[in-house]
């Protein structure tokens, strides 16, 4: 039995999408009598499958070779497409990753979209969504992964417009679609490119590709920016990362899963890369300069956020960025872990914070304070989740940040100042919501303030119980490293950081008018951070403007020159036709003669040529 489950292991991906296929009676409208609940359980019912299939699996697997399943899509000549799927500890363990947030984010979203009319359609989306991201981690195959990267790209798309009759919404669900079809479209040049050179798509046929290839300095670079750009783009990376802050106007439970497991899958394709990114030093240096803009950045941008959602997804792009810095580096035991550990932190936070707007219908930090006796469970979540993301000992953030403290200690030691600034600012934030939302006075939209109710409230406080026995995990699986071998400096630092973190964010003055200063310089900085740098207005004036321009020549170029040639083509038809109809009488003497006419003076012009030719 165990050994048929290993090799159906293929299946787990297909739960998601069976249960996205059996909402369809409900999310269409076909069946309205029952309400729209069945769906849910229909869609949760193959997440715990998908759970169940892959514990067993995993538990299998663990302590043994990697297995490899090979499916033959495409034989023509000379040409096969496949798809290769590898079933190792690591891949295992990121998919049970993924299908047990999706099932603690769709139990959450029962009590969040209780009153929502259009909740199987949520489900719908959501077990597409789980189904994309569980194929993902254990893809094999750069044709494969591409694809599921789409499917990805479109859940995102569909899940942000979710309440589509809102303005702001749509414009969000497609500002998120086409900031990632950027990436898309230059990440599926760098395949095609790599298809035609390396004559595979197969990771393993690449990496033994890898060691051997002499590729010229600006196909290789060309390449390895090509690869990284998807990569980019999903994990909201500088440039392309407005997306993730515009689609918190999305349901707070597909939140969860975006802001924990999906832009990790970005990162996790990144790793499966950085082997053929090898090739290219200017690729991984842009890595590095990409992950260390966006960490410090979006770290900034995070503090002077007013809407809950907002300061803690610039948050995720920041965590991110550290990533993107560890790949550009060579260093994918440190972005694995952190990845782990950043995404059971960001989603217990995403839940206390939907927690936070479901019971008081704001998510607007200056309307906000007094909930920590009224909400202890979603207090203790966000207070466990801000512990874990931090470097705080005995939690997984710590060990996680300790790992890169260590690894870029010798290699990079400049990065690790971005690091210990990075983990300052993320305290230093979190410690400033906390105050915001939990503690001072009750504000009008706070003072009745309930918990939530036990479908909102298990999950969070399984979640909670989970993000404690990270670090036990962690050492039954030997991951943190005997005391003997722990860099005593990095612990110093990395606490040192945090308490500074948080004890500026506990001293600071927070107003809850959030007037801004009278003081230019300060009005400046606190608009050019709250503006995220102005970014968007740049590209309004860069970007934008020049496709504007360009299309609208394009419009007049078609409209007065294309349409006018064909237009007077047309035309001068028309006329000839008309006056050519005046010339016809009939007679057939009369044609003959016309025809003789016209050949014997192209005969004369023809023998007066071979003449002047003599």
């Amino acid at each position: 039995m165990t050994e048929f489950l290993l090799q159906t292991s293929w299946w787990v991906p297909c739960y998601g999408l069976v249960g996205a296929i059996l909402t369809l009676p409900w999310s269409t409208g076909i069946i309205r009598s029952t309400g729209p609940r069945p769906a849910a359980y229909f869609n949760l019912l193959m997440t715990v499958l998908a759970f169940l299939h892959g514990t067993i699996v995993f538990r299998t697997i663990w302590g043994q070779d990697s297995q490899q399943l090979v499916f033959h899509w495409l034989r023509v000549a000379d040409l096969d497409l496949t798809f290769v799927l590898d079933i190792s500890p690591v891949t295992m363990g990121a998919m049970e990753l993924v299908t047990s947030l999706s099932l603690l984010a769709q139990l959450f979203a029962l009590g969040y979209l209780e009153k929502d009319w259009a909740l199987a359609r949520f489900f719908a989306l959501m077990g597409f969504f789980e189904g994309a991201m569980s194929g993902l981690v254990i893809s094999d195959s750069l044709l494969l992964t591409y694809a599921l990267l789409e499917m990805l790209t479109l859940s995102t798309y569909l899940l942000v417009g979710f309440w589509y009759a809102q303005p702001l919404v749509v414009t969000a669900a497609r500002d998120a679609f086409l900031t990632k079809r950027v990436g898309d479209i230059l990440l599926l040049m760098g395949v095609v490119a790599l298809s035609t050179i390396a004559g595979s798509l197969n990771f393993p046929d690449l990496y033994e590709w890898t060691e051997t290839a002499t590729l010229p300095n600006t196909v290789a670079t060309l390449l390895g920016l090509a690869l990284i750009a998807g990569p980019t783009g999903k994990c909201a990376q500088f440039p392309l990362h407005l997306w993730l802050d515009e689609a918190m106007e999305g349901p707070n439970p597909a939140s969860i899963l975006r802001n924990s497991v999906v832009v990790a899958c970005g990162a996790y394709v990144l790793i499966k890369l950085q082997p053929i990114l090898t090739l290219s030093p200017v690729a991984l240096t842009t890595l590095v300069v990409i992950g260390t803009v966006t960490a410090i950045g979006a770290t900034l941008v995070a503090i002077a956020q007013i809407d809950i959602k907002r300061a803690l997804s610039h948050s995720t792009s920041a965590y991110l960025g550290l990533v993107f810095m560890a790949v550009g580096t060579q260093w994918t035991d440190f972005a694995l872990l952190l990845l782990f550990t950043h995404a059971i932190a960001k989603a217990l936070l995403f839940m206390s914070v939907g927690s936070v707007i479901v019971t008081t219908n704001n998510q607007n930090l200056t309307e906000s304070g007094g909930l920590w006796s009224r909400m202890p469970a979603t207090t203790t979540a966000f207070l466990v989740g801000s512990a874990s993301l931090i470097g705080l000992p005995p939690l997984g953030g710590f060990w996680a940040l300790q790992l890169g403290f260590n690894d870029l200690w010798g290699t990079h030691p400049a990065l690790v100042s971005v690091l210990l600034l990075v983990n300052t600012l993320t305290a230093l934030n979190l410690t400033r919501v906390f105050r915001l939302v939990f503690l001072g006075e009750p504000q009008p939209k706070t003072k009745r303030t309930p918990e939530v109710p036990w479908l909102m409230a298990v999950p969070m406080v399984s979640l909670i119980v989970l993000t404690f026995l990270i670090p036990v995990m962690m050492n039954s699986l030997s991951i943190i490293p005997s005391w003997e071998y722990i860099n005593k400096m990095s612990v110093v630092l990395l606490v040192l950081s945090s308490l500074v973190g948080c004890g500026i964010g506990s001293t600071i003055y927070l107003h809850k008018a959030w007037s801004r200063s009278v003081l230019r310089p300060w009005r400046f900085l606190q608009d050019l951070l709250s503006y995220d740098f102005y970014i968007d207005r740049v590209y309004r004036l860069s970007v934008v403007f020049g496709v504007s321009v360009m299309s609208r020549f394009s419009a007049w170029f078609d409209r007065y020159v294309v349409d006018g040639v064909v237009n007077f083509v047309g035309l001068a038809s028309i006329f000839s036709g008309q006056q050519l109809k005046y010339s016809i009488s009939g007679r057939t003497q009369s044609y003959l003669l016309t025809i003789f006419l016209g050949v014997s003076f192209f005969g004369l012009l023809i023998t007066r040529r071979s003449w002047i030719g003599l």
